[in-house]
């Protein structure tokens, strides 16, 4: 009887650290478990997205507002097209900019809005004209030694 009890403790605590870690897998990801409710769709064009994963946040003022549920690619204006997901209680004028930012040195990417001043304001499906896009490592490397060895 005892040994019965010692392995239904067990079992018990491992089935309870196992739920922990999937809860905090599901946390760090972000990923939501249904449809976020109270949001709204908006959109961005920005010529390069590098690095930009599929459900990452988009932030005002380092503050999460919303998620990016897609990103896809304009053939006839060769952009790429980010769907973002913003909840619903924050609102954004329509000269609003956007652009993708390096959380740290070695973080991941995110899109950070930028408010602006006027006062209507974006709704629905519409899309963010004032854009900037992700800064490339690799392209500030390339040019910094072209510029050393043009010296």
């Amino acid at each position: 009887m005892y040994m019965r009890t010692i392995e239904i403790m067990v079992g018990a605590f491992m089935l309870a650290g196992v739920l922990a870690l999937v809860f905090l897998a599901v946390e760090v990801s972000g990923v939501n478990i249904g449809t976020a409710p109270g949001t709204y769709t908006l959109h961005a064009r920005f010529t390069d997205v590098s690095g930009l994963p599929g459900r990452a946040k988009v932030s005002l003022a380092g503050v999460t507002v919303g998620r990016i549920s897609g990103v896809r690619v304009d053939v006839e204006y060769a952009e790429a097209v980010v769907t973002m997901e913003i909840e619903e209680r924050y609102r954004f004028s329509t000269d609003t900019g956007a652009k993708i930012l390096t959380e740290g040195i070695l973080g991941g990417r995110y899109v950070a809005l930028v408010p602006g001043a006027d006062e209507e304001y974006l709704v629905e499906g519409d899309t963010i004209e004032d854009t900037q896009g992700a800064m490339i490592f690799e392209d500030l490397v390339g040019d910094m030694i072209t510029s050393i060895g043009a010296d």
